[in-house]
């Protein structure tokens, strides 16, 4: 006899009771929730720091950097991360108005605040598109962030923080956790711990902070950038009385206390946090410390800064960018090298308390025709030379036709004049002609240090470019044709004296390597001395002196180079907008020209000045002349030879050089590449 089913038909009952039901299902998931946590936790701690280390954080030894002669030009490290300062020597309401503007609940929570999170992911679902992002962490973690992580934005990298706030607080108690964070937190201007920040910006102790000046601090916190009160004092004024009510609202201080701090004006001191040398130690700081390892005592750093030459520069940049303004420039670099490559100047920008982004090292954009001396040079060794006969007219490379600054053309002219006025024909032709691979080689050789395009606009400056590789790349020009690599310190010893590192040029003996070879180091020298004489550069000329060098100008005016030199003395300056958007017809020869005369006119008269050398003997075209020259054979190099020959009426013959297909050139599928080459092309001068 069959089994009768259960009433439905349905599978038989395990025998629970809703409640057992409820409790077996509730502990298989508090199980299963446990794993993935654990899982998640798990991978979430792969690449976690080492977060016990967090001591050692607090013993790293000062680097203190001189100039070339010895004099003090910054200290870092040292007492920004020496032992916290005695948070029991600070008044009272400065550590609280941290506490009352950052994280009101810090004395209650374990670590992360569950309601600021919460009141953040909230704010931020509903914010206005470009409006900020809602932070909701906490003291702690963001003392994580500062010591162990990157500021990132993402989920690893918060849960890290929420994981390792959480240590800190099992670790360490809030008075300690408040003295770590106030002593590691970045104030902007350079300035790392409160100490340092009191420093910077008020000239004394964080002891000594008065009520404004802490709630002006910790106002910073927010953006140290935008709040500075360096950049924008009535907005970190505005900030400041926020915090101070919001330290009225905490109990810190009273309202009479409040009222008292907004009655009395604070004195910022702007002297060390905008000194324009803090972006020459930014840019040696990153790499110090990687020279020589993990010092066990404070470092000595002798840097090749002259600090003299460093304040005719800052006054160079400041008096024509204020001048200029109403043109539209917004920022500039500026970069002093002298002929073994030691660089005795270096400007990253207007302001270093508006932006610590360093343009002279880090901004790359493209050169316009200061990076015309490269097309030239490979030409002289192929055999070309300045009194060389050209033709200035319309010319195509494939569908791409270059057009002049001044859309006109000149006919019939030589070489050292092209380069002179900077004729856009003549350079792009040149190059196809002698091969833009080889020009691209001559500019590596030289010092550039960026990929360089080949393609036919190449020779009008569209490769991108730093200032201090272009200051690197026309030392050889400058020095009797010896390649040298841009460098900013001498030697790094220890306060005792030990030496721990010695600068020296890379090549296997120590001794300089001849990149330029005469006769072409000595017609390009003449050819750009004419730049400053009589063409695109002459307003920058300086009587008495021994000068070369060439303009630069982009596409609608959005960069403008000045690149000059004397004997073993070369500079570099740049001028444009971060957005790359255009400037008011700003070129090379008027803005950037005048910073570098400016300037130039007093460093000249601190250094010991030589005219250019002449370089090494007169010899045969070298190597590289010959293996290019050889190259050329049967093209336009031949009849270049062929116009040098001593003519019957004395007169060499013009070269009028064809149109020539591009080589690169493929079946054109739309008029995509025109547009790319008609903008390219505008990137001259």
């Amino acid at each position: 006899m069959a089994k009768a089913s259960p009433p439905g038909g349905g599978r038989k009952s395990s025998g629970r009771t809703p409640a057992q039901a409820a409790v077996y299902w509730g502990t298989v998931g508090a199980i299963w929730v446990v794993i993935f946590t654990v899982v998640f936790l798990g991978a979430m701690a792969v690449d976690l720091p080492d977060i016990k280390k967090l001591q050692n954080t607090q013993q790293q030894h000062a680097i203190t950097y001189l100039d070339r002669s010895g004099a003090l030009i910054a200290v870092r490290g040292g007492s920004q991360y020496a032992a916290p300062v005695d948070i029991d020597q600070l008044p009272t309401y400065v550590p609280l108005a941290f506490v009352a503007i950052e994280d009101r609940r810090f004395f209650t929570h374990p670590g992360f605040d569950p309601m600021g999170m919460g009141r953040a992911v909230v704010r931020n679902a509903f914010r206005h598109k470009g409006s900020n992002l809602a932070g909701g962490s906490t003291i702690t973690q963001q003392l994580a962030r500062n010591l162990f992580l990157s500021a990132d934005q993402n989920m690893k990298r918060k849960v890290q923080e929420i994981m390792i706030a959480v240590w800190l607080e099992h670790k360490y108690t809030k008075k300690q956790i408040l003295a770590l964070y106030l002593n590691h937190v970045y104030f902007g201007a350079g300035a790392y711990g409160i100490e340092a920040a009191s420093e910077r910006y008020f000239n004394k102790q964080a002891k000594d902070l008065t009520v404004g000046e802490a709630a002006m601090l910790a106002g910073l916190m927010k953006a140290p950038n935008s709040y500075s009160p360096l950049s924008d004092k009535e907005r970190a004024g505005r900030r400041a009385t926020i915090v101070l009510n919001e330290m009225v609202d905490a109990k810190v201080i009273t309202p009479e206390q409040r009222s008292d701090a907004l009655s009395h004006p604070i004195t910022v001191s702007k002297s060390l946090a905008t000194a324009h040398a803090q972006y020459f130690i930014d840019w040696l700081d990153s790499n110090t410390r990687a020279l020589v390892g993990d010092p066990k005592e404070d470092l000595i750093v002798e840097t090749t800064l002259d600090l003299p030459i460093q304040t005719d520069a800052e006054h160079a940049v400041q008096t024509i960018m204020a001048r200029d303004a109403k043109k539209g420039v917004q920022q500039a670099a500026l970069v002093s090298v002298d002929g073994e490559g030691r660089i005795r100047a270096m400007i990253g920008g207007v302001s270093y308390a508006d932006s610590q982004f360093n343009r002279a090292t880090m901004a790359y954009r493209q050169a316009g025709s200061s990076f015309k001396p490269f097309v030239y040079l490979t030409a002289m060794e192929a055999g070309y030379q300045p009194t060389t006969p050209v033709v200035d007219e319309p010319y195509s490379i494939g569908d791409w036709s270059p057009q002049n600054f001044e859309k006109t053309y000149m006919g019939v002219i030589d070489l050292q004049t092209a380069l002179a006025e900077s004729i856009n024909t003549v350079a792009a032709r040149l190059a196809n002609d002698v091969g833009r691979d080889k020009v691209a080689a001559t500019a590596h050789r030289m010092g550039v240090t960026s990929k360089i395009n080949t393609d036919p606009a190449m020779a009008l400056g569209t490769s991108e470019v730093s200032p201090i590789e272009m200051a690197q790349a026309y030392i050889p020009f400058s020095n009797g044709g010896f390649k040298a690599t841009a460098h900013g310190i001498i030697r790094i010893r220890t306060a005792s004296g030990k030496l721990l590192y010695q600068y020296r040029e890379s090549n296997q003996d120590g001794g300089r390597v001849q990149v330029v070879n005469n006769p072409p180091l000595t017609e390009m020298n003449q050819m750009m001395r004419g730049v400053v004489q009589h063409g695109t550069g002459a307003g920058v000329n300086i009587p008495g002196y021994d000068l070369a060098g060439k303009t630069g100008t982009t596409s609608d005016f959005r960069d403008a180079w000045f690149d000059g030199y004397t004997g073993g003395f070369v500079t570099v300056v740049w001028v444009g907008r971060d957005d790359n958007t255009p400037m008011k017809k700003v070129t090379g020869g008027s803005t950037p020209g005048a910073i570098w005369k400016t300037y130039m006119s007093s460093a000249l008269k601190r250094i010991q000045v030589s005219p250019i050398p002449v370089g090494p003997a007169d010899s045969s075209l070298g190597t590289v002349a010959e293996g290019a020259l050889q190259d050329l054979l049967g093209t336009q190099a031949g009849q270049v030879q062929a116009s040098q020959q001593a003519p019957e009426n004395g007169v060499p013959a013009p070269v009028t050089m064809q149109p020539i297909p591009n080589p690169e050139e493929k079946p054109k599928k739309d008029g995509s590449l025109d547009d790319v080459f008609s903008q390219a092309q505008q990137k001259n001068q």
